[in-house]
């Protein structure tokens, strides 16, 4: 299947929605994000957009998902991302672990100089206060890339 360009139609923007509610429903009653392939997925069908957003997974020491929180949403090549914000949360939410996860709307999900930076400030701080980086998925058009994967973190 290619990946397709440009901006949504309003049936296929109905569709992801219907997608995104059937996948919420299913993690509501199997919330344990069992293996990589369950983890690209939610990413793939969660946080893609026409906009840059900045989400986390926190998850507690079975891996199940606490809470997918969208801490930032920028503009379409930029998202404002706060490593201290990341680890507040974490902490309120009493998590064990975290996957952070961003888009990139052109569709090339290879990072940036700076989503690298700014994955290792957050990676210090979770090392800190003793809570697991997992990774960070960068969510493209048909692709993600893992940061861990590429040896980053």
């Amino acid at each position: 299947m290619e990946p397709q360009s440009g901006p949504l139609s309003a049936q296929e923007q109905v569709v992801i929605y219907e997608a995104r509610q059937i996948l919420l429903r299913h993690l509501n009653q199997n919330p344990v994000l069992s293996s990589w392939q369950a983890v690209l997925d939610y990413c793939a069908l969660t946080i893609r957009g026409e906009v840059e957003r900045f989400h986390v997974l926190y998850l507690d020491r079975k891996n199940r998902l606490v809470s997918d929180e969208c801490l930032a949403i920028g503009t379409v090549d930029h998202v404002p991302v706060y490593p201290r914000e990341v680890l507040r949360r974490a902490l309120a939410l009493n998590a064990t672990a975290l996957i952070v996860v961003h888009n990139h709307p052109t569709g090339d999900p290879e990072p940036s100089a700076s989503d690298i930076a700014m994955t290792r400030e957050i990676q210090k701080g979770c090392k800190l206060m003793g809570l697991a980086l997992h990774d960070h998925i960068i969510v493209g058009i048909g692709r993600e890339v893992s940061l861990r994967g590429r040896g980053e973190i």
